[in-house]
């Protein structure tokens, strides 16, 4: 005869050794799901400006300042195992000293159940578009992704570029004032 233990730990080892098996088959139910849209990134104002930056050396870097329209519906990507979306949306551009740069410039964070179409116009950056040196001014090829993180119930923690990007050119001349 098992003791009361005995039975106790059984069950509950049985209990979560189904409970693990649940898990992976909603894993494995969504894996392969194609979770790549189409977005509309476009620029309205660009300017740099050439600013000391205090944080670091008080060199001189380039500060970029943009403001950016964007229209995307993510609500298909939305199913029964997505909790939240993490979108950001990155700047991507090549100097002399370095030759892949990004910069996060915002974010957001999309729940289920909030609105997931978007739909910003003449939105500020949220985060500071700050060069490591002076490679902003006439840089003819800064291209703008938008891309999420997938938060879901179980499973990997994909991250998705959108279908298509925006690029664009940074002034030849640096800006007296930013507005």
């Amino acid at each position: 005869m098992h003791t009361v233990l005995t039975r106790g730990n059984a069950t509950v080892a049985y209990t979560l050794s189904v409970l693990a098996c649940l898990t992976f088959c909603c894993f494995v139910s969504t894996v392969f799901l194609d979770y790549r849209i189409q977005s509309n990134v476009k620029t309205g104002k660009i300017l740099v400006k050439n600013v000391p930056d205090y944080g670091a050396s008080r060199q001189k870097h380039d500060l970029g300042y943009i403001t950016f329209d964007l229209e995307t519906n993510l609500t298909s990507i939305f199913n029964w195992n997505v909790k939240q979306l993490f979108i950001f949306l990155t700047a991507e551009y090549k100097t002399a000293d370095n030759v892949l740069n990004q910069v996060v410039l915002w974010d957001k964070i999309i729940r289920r159940g909030d609105n997931a179409e978007l739909d910003f116009k003449n939105l500020n950056t949220k985060y500071y578009f700050w060069d490591d040196g002076n490679g902003l001014r006439n840089n003819p090829n800064v291209t703008l992704y938008l891309s999420w993180n997938i938060i879901p119930n179980a499973g990997l923690l994909p991250t998705i570029m959108s279908l298509n990007s925006h690029t664009f050119k940074f002034p030849s001349e640096y800006a007296s004032a930013l507005i």
